[in-house]
């Protein structure tokens, strides 16, 4: 499985769990088992907001693009994400954000 990232700053999050030629996105299934060599499932077809474009298997691979949710403090790798390549059964993984700066203590804090 291929998957294509097109990044979006928003806050919103994205949990994707591989089964064979099925996806779990945000706790909802799609299966593209049905799928044979060569086939195109448009992205019309699909009911989520999570799928950027058409579902596509090439030479027994499925390829596909979901949106992928940036936070405030978003990395460059999840600005200009690889596609994800031979993606394994399980949770997938995506880039991560920056780390969130330490807050600094106040003066009234120390009092």
């Amino acid at each position: 499985m291929l998957i294509n990232l097109s990044p979006q700053r928003r806050d919103d999050t994205l949990e994707v769990l591989r089964s064979g030629n099925a996806l779990i996105v945000n706790g909802e299934s799609f299966d593209f088992s049905s799928m044979g060599d060569g086939d195109t499932l448009p992205r019309a077809a699909i009911n989520s907001e999570w799928f950027a474009g058409n579902v596509e298997k090439v030479n027994g691979e499925l390829i596909l693009t979901l949106l992928f949710p940036m936070p405030w403090n978003y990395s460059p790798e999840q600005a200009f994400p690889v596609p994800l390549q031979n993606v394994p059964d399980g949770p997938v993984v995506f880039p991560g954000p920056l780390p969130e700066p330490a807050l600094e203590a106040s003066p009234e804090d120390n009092q």
